[in-house]
């Protein structure tokens, strides 16, 4: 956007700080505006996608995940990483498909949302899936552990009212029910 040049930084330097098997942290030297200089750290992210599946009695899937970093359990929409070279909608099935042991007939892309754009640069593709079936068991990766449940989107909206949905991929994928 061209009215926006006012605003843009120009990186001088970039080095990485940390470089570990899914994330690598960044320190960037940069022009401000103003001409002057600052430093910007962050964190590269391959990027994953987040699914809406619809299963045929209205109600989505969801799971429930312990997540390290906070120290519990989580209520989320299916998600996961795209693998490098990875089509976006090739990783929707097979995260589907290993997290919840089903396939879907209707995929339709959403859009895309960026969780924590001060330190990251991660985007998360959204997806829906409709016309599921049962496709066998979770597939789940060496030490990933979660529970299936179904919940209906009415109940989905209200439990992120009540405070137990708080994940940003899963309240703003839900927020795309008012499409």
């Amino acid at each position: 956007m061209s009215h926006d040049s006012h605003l843009v930084e120009s990186e001088i330097s970039s080095q990485t700080v940390f470089k570990g098997a899914l994330l690598e942290v960044r320190k960037d030297r940069v022009l401000l505006p103003n001409a002057q200089e600052s430093v910007r750290e962050y964190i590269v992210h391959p990027g994953a996608v987040v699914i809406l599946a619809f299963l045929d009695n209205g109600k989505l899937l969801f799971e429930r995940q312990f997540r390290y970093p906070l120290r519990r359990v989580f209520l989320e929409l299916p998600a996961g990483k795209i693998d490098p070279g990875e089509a976006i909608l090739d990783t929707a099935r097979r995260e589907l498909l290993e997290e919840t042991g089903y396939v879907a007939s209707e995929w339709e892309y959403l859009g895309v949302m960026h969780p924590c754009i001060g330190y990251s640069d991660e985007r998360i593709e959204i997806f829906s899936a409709r016309g599921l079936h049962q496709a066998g068991e979770k597939q789940l990766d060496h030490n990933e552990f979660l529970d299936v449940i179904e919940l209906s989107p009415g109940a989905a909206k209200d439990a992120v009212f009540a405070g137990q949905i708080t994940d940003a991929k899963t309240v703003t994928a839900l927020y795309w029910l008012e499409r």
